[in-house]
């Protein structure tokens, strides 16, 4: 790849009262931009991340950016959308923009405020992520979407709710570590394992604490080009970006196989020329315990209907062979669609960069990121590692 990030920022992840989607946007573009050390003018081109789907009255985000500073004016500027992947499509767009050479630098924002809405409202927002002449009647929502998943999988190879609880455990117990995150409080094992008052099912095997939660928040990244990047403080390099879209009816594809995800995981190993285990960690899209689940399979770790081995042997912990949401990942961290992207790939960069604080792992050399829209549907994966 011919792009690096060479600058981010991020903003608290939660239920943020007193911001807008805009007030977000700004201050995200603009500690960016502080961040890689450019005036507002060096930027060429910016994308932003934003599904809303009705989240808030704002519909047309593009040209927010231009708020942070007058010298943004006239900045051509897209809106990007991806359903839950849809800060990685603003990420690609900019790298697509550097490798035909027409940006220098480019501002990728990913945004999203959720809490506006009710729990009920914002299931009736994200269900629109789901082939709704088939799947939109589906009880709770994408959470139905993804408990019909889970049922699947565990009629295929057993009950696996000890996974699951573990893997909500591990997600709380880093994201107790990101002062980012919206969850920032550890969860023991027999509370995520166990149904109770606090804890109910949600749908199909599902509790509460297999769930992402409704989050308001932003991240952004300045990109550039590789010889550009050579000269900046921070770059860190795409080493590998793929996308594969795979049909968005569950009803045309085998659910539990991830096909998606795992093509692009091959393709994106097979074009950095490197195993997954060459990783030192990676940051994966668990929207629900269960896809985290299904997605060790994808990513080649285990074998299929074997996943559970990657959590309940150690595997992904922050010690184990391959770390795996160091950050709290969007179920600690949080979802705010539109920005989950970006957000996934600054934690890799701030491990990259040794600046990840009480996150911080011993000296990774290489990341992989993976995003995912609706089930399984747009699948993005990078592999990134500093540039020099």
């Amino acid at each position: 790849m011919t792009a690096c990030i060479v600058g981010w920022a991020h903003s608290k992840f939660g239920k943020l009262d007193g911001e807008t989607s805009e007030s977000l946007v700004v201050k995200a573009a603009t500690d960016a931009m502080a961040h890689a050390g450019i005036e507002p003018r060096a930027v060429d081109v910016i994308y932003v991340g934003n599904m809303n789907g009705g989240f808030v009255k704002q519909e047309f985000h593009s040209s927010l950016p231009l708020q942070a500073h007058p010298d943004l004016r006239f900045k051509p500027s897209t809106r990007v959308e991806n359903a839950c992947a849809t800060g990685s499509a603003a990420i690609h767009m900019g790298l697509n923009t550097l490798a035909a050479k027409k940006a220098r630098f480019v501002l990728v924002v990913g945004v999203e405020k959720m809490t506006e809405l009710n729990s009920a409202q914002a299931g009736d927002v994200l269900i629109k992520a789901s082939y709704v002449a088939e799947e939109a009647n589906i009880d709770a929502g994408f959470a139905g979407i993804f408990g019909k998943i889970t049922s699947t999988y565990f009629q295929r190879y057993g009950d696996k709710s000890d996974a699951l609880a573990r893997i909500a455990v591990k997600a709380h117990r880093n994201g107790a570590k990101n002062p980012l995150a919206h969850f920032q409080k550890e969860f023991d094992y027999g509370f995520c394992r166990n149904p109770s008052d606090k804890n109910p099912f949600v749908a199909g095997p599902l509790k509460r604490t297999d769930c992402s939660p409704v989050t308001d928040g932003a991240a952004a990244v300045i990109l550039a080009d590789s010889d550009t990047a050579l000269g900046m403080k921070h770059a860190i390099a795409f080493r590998a970006a793929e996308h594969v879209n795979d049909f968005l009816p569950m009803s045309k594809r085998d659910i539990i196989q991830f096909d998606g995800p795992t093509l692009a995981w091959q393709r994106a190993l097979a074009s950095a020329r490197l195993d997954l285990l060459d990783l030192g960690f990676v940051e994966t899209h668990d929207c629900f315990t269960a896809a985290e689940l299904i997605e060790y399979e994808a990513m080649g770790l285990t074998a299929r209907g074997q996943g559970e081995r990657a959590i309940l042997e150690g595997w992904v912990e922050r010690d184990g062979k391959l770390p795996v949401n160091v950050s709290g990942g969007l179920k600690a961290k949080g979802h705010p669609v539109g920005a989950t992207g970006v957000s996934m790939h600054v934690m890799s960069a701030m491990q990259l960069s040794g600046t990840a604080g009480v996150m911080q792992l011993a000296n990774p050399k290489l990341a992989g990121v993976f995003n995912m829209g609706g089930a399984a549907v747009a699948n993005y994966v990078s592999i990134l590692e500093p540039l020099k």
